[in-house]
């Protein structure tokens, strides 16, 4: 089918549909091949990126909760090489925009994996800041407005990718993250990244998760990402990637009118590997049903302090 009315153009990345994939939920896109047309992705957000091979945290990693699950991967992956020279080139052939989530545990970490990123079939780099600060005593990048502002002003130096920041929900005040890394310089933010959520089993006396504690995703942290999209359109003026517990058309649509440019879907790929297609065809129907001839004209509808930024407008 035609998505005339979806096609939109993200910090220059010509997208056929504003849904974009999670990372850590679909793998690097080609995983889903069988079920999804990946060019028809605004962009797939490929599976989280360090400097060397994680092999990821021991014991039971995964646990489904009510309307949502827990996580607590450890950031297993092959590492920036192996990705650079087996797996890039390999998912080239989908025709799909490659979005690489990245970590580390400095700042000059993330500078590295920026300038190794700075490659052709990269179409941006999002930054992933829910990782302890080595240098700083552990604290969590994400969590403080400084650590996350020298993440991405790191990164920026290293490389002329568009640079997206993903917000970590476990802050007091996700409005002064937002600002502290529009003005160091990201070119996007991304949220929300998962809730830290713990269960205990009841016969066994000890938590679920090897980690102890995980990431908690899925429709229950919905409403929680709809107001922090909200808060965070009313503050900053470059375009937001909303996303946490998205499953349908409805649910995506909720996140435009907040202010949200484009979506992105996570867990709702482990329960039905389709569900992107069918949050396009819906978008779309949506779009067709109430008049709208492009995604821009819901773009913040619903949000009075909306501060107006548009995708098709490029940040000056």
């Amino acid at each position: 089918m035609s998505d005339e009315r979806l096609q939109t153009n993200l910090l220059g990345i010509a997208m056929k549909t504003p849904v974009l994939t999670a990372s850590g939920t679909f793998g690097f896109g080609e995983e889903f091949k069988d079920f999804v047309d990946l060019s028809r992705l605004g962009g797939v957000m490929v599976k989280g990126t360090t400097l060397l091979p994680r092999r990821g945290n021991d014991g039971v990693r995964i646990t489904e909760t009510p309307k949502g699950m827990l996580n607590c991967i450890g950031l297993e992956n092959p590492g920036v090489e192996h990705f650079l020279e087996e797996t890039l080139p390999r998912i080239q052939q989908y025709g799909m925009n490659v979005i690489v989530n990245i970590s580390g545990s400095t700042a000059e970490e993330y500078g590295k994996l920026a300038e190794l990123l700075d490659v052709p079939g990269v179409a941006a780099i999002e930054l992933n800041v829910s990782c302890p600060n080595v240098k700083e005593g552990g604290i969590v990048f994400g969590t403080d407005p400084e650590a996350a502002a020298a993440v991405v002003c790191e990164a920026k130096a290293h490389t002329k990718k568009p640079v997206i920041l993903k917000l970590s929900p476990n802050v007091t005040d996700i409005v002064a993250m937002a600002r502290a890394v529009e003005a160091a310089g990201a070119d996007a933010v991304s949220l929300i990244n998962t809730l830290l959520g713990m269960e205990i089993d009841i016969n066994r006396f000890r938590p679920v998760l090897g980690n102890i504690t995980g990431g908690l995703s899925g429709p229950c942290v919905k409403p929680v990402a709809v107001r922090m999209v909200w808060q965070v359109a009313q503050a900053v003026r470059i375009p937001i990637i909303g996303m946490g517990g998205i499953a349908s058309a409805e649910d995506a649509v909720e996140f435009f009118l907040a202010g949200a440019s484009a979506v992105a879907v996570g867990t709702a790929n482990f329960t039905d590997p389709e569900i992107t297609m069918k949050i396009c065809d819906g978008l779309d129907a949506y779009l067709a049903e109430h008049g709208f001839s492009s995604i821009e004209e819901i773009v913040g509808k619903a949000n009075p302090g909306f501060l107006g930024f548009r995708n098709d407008v490029q940040k000056g």
